[in-house]
């Protein structure tokens, strides 16, 4: 009896091994330490909470090809590329579109944030569409060379890719710019101990 307990404990520790745990836990929202993109495992860099005053927005993750401490070691980094983000709070979701739009124009230059202007619209009309998110809703934007950036909502694609590469980055610098949504968030994403 005692070693048929100490077989079923064993093997529930190697089950327990065998089975991936969230790298970490932000706000409820479990991230992952590695996910598969385009045939790429992308590494968890960092996660953190967006925070409006006192309020609890949204968590995001961003995941990279290999970790990155600085804002211009993500941008430069070659290959796939993913940001994730999970709502905490019910959002009007077009007002959360016109919020990333003033990012990108809070944190590029007038020469290359007016040939994003095009994708910037096509993203606002996306968020518009989906009326409003709410706790759990979460989107992903997604560079993949080649590909150009996805955006999902609710793990549905939406319309097709976006192909320059400056329309991901300048998105990413919502985040990582020199003026970021939230400073602790971006050092949060960097790998920062908070």
């Amino acid at each position: 009896m005692k070693s048929r307990f100490v077989c079923s404990a064993a093997l529930a520790g190697l089950l327990a091994l065998a089975l991936p745990a969230p790298a970490v836990t932000v706000a409820g929202v479990p991230y992952a330490d590695s996910v598969e993109q385009g045939g790429t495992t992308l590494l968890l860099n960092g996660a953190g909470v967006r925070y409006k005053a006192v309020f609890k927005v949204y968590s995001a993750g961003l995941y990279l090809g290999k970790k990155a401490s600085t804002p211009d070691e993500v941008m430069a980094a070659p290959g796939p590329k993913r940001i994730s983000i999970h709502m905490l709070r019910e959002i009007d979701a077009n007002e959360l579109g016109k919020l990333f739009t003033r990012g990108v124009e809070d944190n590029t230059g007038r020469a290359e944030l007016s040939k994003l202007v095009p994708s910037l619209f096509r993203m606002g009309q996306v968020f518009a569409e989906q009326k409003k998110l709410v706790p759990g809703d979460n989107f992903v934007l997604e560079w993949t060379p080649g590909v150009g950036t996805v955006l999902l909502v609710k793990g549905k694609q939406q319309g097709e890719p976006f192909p320059e590469a400056e329309f991901f980055n300048a998105l990413l610098r919502i985040w990582l710019g020199p003026s970021p949504a939230d400073f602790k968030l971006k050092d949060a994403l960097l790998g920062k101990p908070g």
